[in-house]
Order: C-alpha cells, then sequence, then structure tokens
C-alpha cells in the first residue's frame, strides 16, 4: 500500500457524479440529434428567447463582460487563477484537471458544433453547444469539486455545492450568450450537459493513470533497495 495524493474526485461525490455524467452525455446527444442542421429556434427557445433576448444598458454591459470571461483571453486568465490557486494548496493534480478537463469540455463543445451543424444568424455561426456556457461550468465544477475534497464536505454537501456551482456559472454565461444573440436556449444547455458529461469522467481518467504512475514509482523505489 502506498499513500496517495488527494484525488481530484471526491471518493463520496464519484457514485453521483458519475450518474450524473451519464444522463448529461445522452442529454447532449437527444439534443444534438433534434437539432441537427437547424437554423431556427425549437419550441423551448421560442418560449425562452423573446424574455431574454435583446437586453439593454446596463444589463448589455454585464452580459458583455459575461461574454469576455469566455473569450481566450477571460478564459486564459480564469485558468491560471484557478491553477495558481491549485498550485498554492498543493494540488497538482487538480491543476492538471483545470487545464485538461476545460480543454476537453471547450474541445468537445468545438467538435459537436460542426457534428451537429445548428446555426444562428447565418450558416457560418455554428452555435450548439455553447461553448462558452462549456466552459463556464466546467470551470465552476472544478473549483466546487476542489472545495468539497478541500473542506472534508460529506456526499450530501459536497453533490449540492457541485452541482449549484454548475447551475449558477451555466445559467450566468447562458443568460449572456442568449441575451447577446450568440444561441439559442437549448445551445446553452448542451454546452452544460457537455462540461456536467466531460469533467467527472476527465477527472477519473486523471485519477487512474496518476496512482498507476504513483504505483510504478513505489514499485520501482522499493526494487532499488533491496
Amino acid at each position: 500500500m502506498t499513500d496517495r495524493p488527494t484525488p481530484t474526485v471526491p471518493p463520496q461525490l464519484r457514485a453521483w457524479l458519475g450518474l450524473i455524467a451519464v444522463l448529461a452525455a445522452a442529454a447532449v446527444v437527444v439534443l444534438g440529434v433534434l437539432y441537427a442542421g437547424h437554423s431556427r429556434p425549437g419550441v423551448v427557445d421560442r418560449w425562452i428567447q423573446p424574455a431574454v433576448d435583446g437586453v439593454r444598458p446596463p444589463w448589455r454591459q454585464v452580459a458583455l463582460a459575461m461574454d469576455f470571461l469566455g473569450e481566450p483571453a477571460g478564459a486564459a486568465t480564469l485558468v491560471l487563477a484557478a491553477v495558481t490557486g491549485c498550485l498554492l494548496l498543493r494540488r497538482p493534480r487538480a491543476a492538471v484537471l483545470v487545464v485538461a478537463g476545460v480543454g476537453i469540455s471547450v474541445g468537445t463543445a468545438t467538435l459537436l458544433k460542426h457534428l451537429v451543424g445548428r446555426t444562428i444568424h447565418g450558416d457560418a455561426n455554428l452555435s450548439y453547444p455553447s461553448g462558452h456556457t462549456a466552459f463556464a461550468t466546467a470551470l465552476a465544477l472544478l473549483v466546487a469539486m476542489l472545495a468539497t475534497g478541500r473542506f472534508g464536505l460529506g456526499r450530501t454537501a459536497g453533490t449540492l455545492l457541485v452541482l449549484a456551482s454548475a447551475l449558477v456559472a451555466g445559467a450566468a454565461m447562458g443568460w449572456a450568450e442568449v441575451a447577446l444573440g450568440a444561441h439559442y436556449p437549448t445551445d446553452v444547455l448542451g454546452g452544460w450537459c457537455t462540461a456536467l458529461a466531460v469533467i467527472p469522467a476527465t477527472a477519473w481518467l486523471i485519477d487512474r493513470a496518476a496512482d498507476r504512475l504513483g504505483d510504478r514509482t513505489a514499485d520501482a523505489g522499493r526494487r532499488e533497495r533491496r
């Protein structure tokens, strides 16, 4: 037996996050099939969009600020801050997960856009799922998972924190994207579910790879001492 660093997925959350990831992945696929090749809002979009789209100052400035946080410069700043925090807390696995998790979430959203082919305001503007929403949700999930492990929260409290953080971050960024006319509401839902599916899977893979590497290193050390 060897002492292992703190896992990126708190043990008390593994079962719940695994179930959530499966359901979220299914939702991404269903929505993708439903809106593949479309260039118009769906029923849910037509119900929600009029209440959000086209906001005026000062809320438009708020929406633009939120949107900037999902752009390359703003996103890089947030990721750098999160990685720095992980390293200061001596959580190298979490730092790796921030970079990998956010990158894979946004990369998956980008790939899905080309596969689904849904557009908004012209054929050049692929919209499903929302990469900005996937980014914000992924980062919030990662921070909440780190806080759960750091403060030793139980299963119920940890699950509530993770889901609430993902919901608030996804809803805030999603509101901004719909308000600015960049996405349909169902694009936002797709981006939110993309992060919910990707982050737990990525965290599990990082934990597995790091544990195996640690075991191999420990075995090599023991053989050298013999």
